[in-house]
């Protein structure tokens, strides 16, 4: 099996996943976390199943190894890929934002923080 094919994705973990982009980029635990910005006993809990990464990072990991895309990494962690904003849609929300009073503002941030939230456990 090449580095390109892969068990079910369903099936795969993210240190599995981490395991193929180390061997498929030749790199160490020490050159991602200097390449995403993170430190290498941070990447290193990733390669061992300790922890897993915030979406913040699975991006990172998805630009500077693009062989590995969002869709994959997130799927190894259980989770969809946010979805990009687009133009339009910045548009209409700050069209939305713009009717509101301050207080309504201020709820709808804090609820639209908690469900981003949820998406980084």
């Amino acid at each position: 099996m090449t580095t390109a094919e892969r068990p079910d994705p369903a099936e795969e973990t993210f240190a599995q996943v981490l395991a193929a982009l180390k061997d498929h980029y030749s790199v160490s635990d020490s050159e991602i976390g200097r390449r995403i910005g993170a430190h290498v006993s941070t990447v290193n809990n990733w390669a061992h199943g300790k922890a897993k990464p915030r979406p913040a990072a699975v991006r990172r990991l998805a630009q500077e190894f693009p062989a590995f895309n969002e869709a994959r990494l997130f799927a190894a962690l259980g989770k969809r890929p946010p979805a990009p904003l687009r133009a339009d849609e910045r548009e209409r929300l700050l069209d939305v934002f713009d009717r509101l009073t301050e207080e309504q503002r201020q709820i709808l941030f804090i609820q639209a923080s908690a469900v981003a939230e949820s998406n980084e456990q």
